[in-house]
């Protein structure tokens, strides 16, 4: 998918979503897009926007010209790039099973005990400090889709975000 037609699916999008509206007619998006691309070269496969500690955030998934996948976090205010991850396939991956303490179900169970629902995707990453995590994306009871971040190895949640729109693929 190119910046083009994101941008334009951004648009329309959120011309009623008052949190991003703002960030949308100030250009931060781009700004965003760009400083993701900068850290990773390669193409945006998906846009999600992410209220995080009350913040809102665009979180690009970036298939890079290595073939790695990347998933990169930007403060939707400031433009800057505030977390970035690899994603890895599966729990073979040596860097990830060096780390893993816990299995995938384990973890799965501690991001549901935090938020009731359903799993409806999940990934496994390296962070950029090296450390192994799971990422569960739950839909709630009410409707809602809950990002709960558990890491590898201690089995406690790190991080937890609310997804309040996505574009491109899963």
């Amino acid at each position: 998918m190119n910046k083009r037609t994101i941008s334009i699916l951004i648009a329309a999008l959120f011309a009623s979503t008052s949190i991003f509206a703002a960030d949308m007619h100030k250009g931060r998006m781009e700004t965003c897009m760009k400083a993701a691309l900068a850290k990773h070269a390669g193409d945006v496969i998906s846009l999600e926007g992410e209220i995080e500690n009350g913040k809102p955030i665009y979180e690009f998934d970036i298939k890079g010209k290595d073939g790695k996948e990347w998933e990169v976090e930007c403060d939707a205010k400031s433009g800057k790039v505030t977390e970035e991850e690899q994603e890895v396939a599966n729990a073979n991956d040596p860097a990830f099973k060096e780390k893993a303490k816990i299995t995938q179900d384990e973890a799965k169970k501690v991001a549901l005990a935090k938020f009731a629902g359903e799993v409806v995707e999940s990934e496994l990453s390296i962070e950029s400090d090296g450390t192994a995590s799971y990422e569960f994306d739950i839909k709630t009871k009410d409707g809602k889709e809950m990002e709960v971040e558990v890491d590898a190895a201690s089995g406690k949640i790190v991080e937890t975000e609310e997804e309040t729109f996505q574009i491109g693929v899963d």
